[in-house]
């Protein structure tokens, strides 16, 4: 008998939501109404099934993990998966594709819209469980696994400073008998524009008593005055005076960590940058560093008598700046 596992394309550690999605992918790919002159492909499908049923429910991939192909020998019972006398071998018996079963007793009807999910807005799908339930005894009706509730969002607007160290916010949640609820959501340091915080179960509710859907916030960052944001780096433009720029100087600045000194190097020239290691955005993905441009700030009139300084300042350091620039 062939590996469960290998028969869905799945590895011994899949999750079941790996093992979901392999199974209707492959399930679409063989199911006997679209090959219905193949034998091969109705035998392949009822081989998914058959993997799908076991994998798919905790304790029987339990038992086939720890006992292999014939681990039902070692359960209670001897109904096997039909449960009755049908079995899995009643395909052939119908003469309108899978309208009835050799076996079986009665007509069942099969809705390929609950197989595709086309008739629940892509939430649906096929469950195992609904169409062979009546294949091994009489009367049993079918039921629909639980469904998730609808996913739903909200926008919620938050400050730079905020996107930068973190926050939290107050949400207000309409549910659907029409109350509403305030809940605090929490957004992470370093959370970029556009990008979303899932809030588990605060979506719509299951509509057959299945898990709430979630809420997810997308934020929107409001621009700074002063600093932009580059990845985790953060970009400072910062003027200075003429003086500052050609002596030297200390200037206090402000940071996401609080207000620091920058040291600028005499003979700073406009348009130069310097870094501050690790004070940039404190992301999970690690620190950024804070870049300050230095914008030298020239006056745009002077007086006579510093027009008299500046003058002598050029006559006595006499260099032609543009001697490289050529066409």
């Amino acid at each position: 008998m062939a590996d469960y596992y290998q028969i869905l394309g799945v590895s011994r550690s899949a999750s079941k939501d790996e093992i979901g999605r392999a199974y209707r992918t492959l399930a679409k790919k063989y199911h006997p109404d679209l090959h219905p002159d193949d034998k091969n492909a109705k035998a392949k499908f009822q081989e998914l099934q058959q993997a799908f049923e076991v994998l798919n429910d905790d304790q029987k991939r339990k038992q086939y993990d720890q006992f292999g192909p014939e681990f039902e020998k070692f359960q209670g019972g001897t109904g096997g998966f039909g449960g009755g006398t049908g079995g899995f071998g009643g395909f052939g018996g119908g003469t309108g594709g899978f309208g009835g079963f050799p076996g079986g007793g009665g007509n069942w009807e099969f809705d390929m819209n609950d197989f595709f999910g086309s008739g629940t807005g892509g939430r649906g799908g096929f469950d195992p469980g609904d169409f062979f339930s009546g294949l091994g005894g009489r009367g049993r009706r079918r039921h629909r696994a639980p469904m998730k509730g609808r996913d739903l969002s909200q926008s919620v607007s938050i400050s730079f400073e905020e996107s930068v160290i973190g926050t939290e916010v107050e949400v207000t949640i309409r549910n659907g008998s029409g109350g509403v609820k305030t809940v605090s959501a929490k957004i992470p340091a370093g959370i970029e524009d556009g990008k979303k915080v899932r809030l588990h179960g605060l979506g719509e509710t299951s509509p057959n008593g299945g898990p709430a859907g979630d809420l997810f916030l997308v934020v929107t960052v409001r621009p700074h005055s002063c600093f932009t944001r580059q990845g985790n780096d953060l970009l400072l433009s910062l003027p200075v005076t003429i003086s500052e720029a050609v002596l030297g100087a200390k200037v206090m600045i402000p940071t996401p960590k609080g207000s620091g000194a920058l040291n600028i190097p005499a003979g700073t020239s406009s348009g130069k940058k310097l870094r501050i290691k690790g004070a940039g955005v404190q992301a999970k993905s690690g620190a950024g560093d804070l870049y300050v441009e230095i914008q030298v700030n020239v006056p745009k009139s002077v007086t006579p008598e510093e027009e008299e300084l500046l003058r002598a300042l050029d006559k006595r350091y006499e260099l032609d700046i543009r001697s490289g620039i050529k066409w």
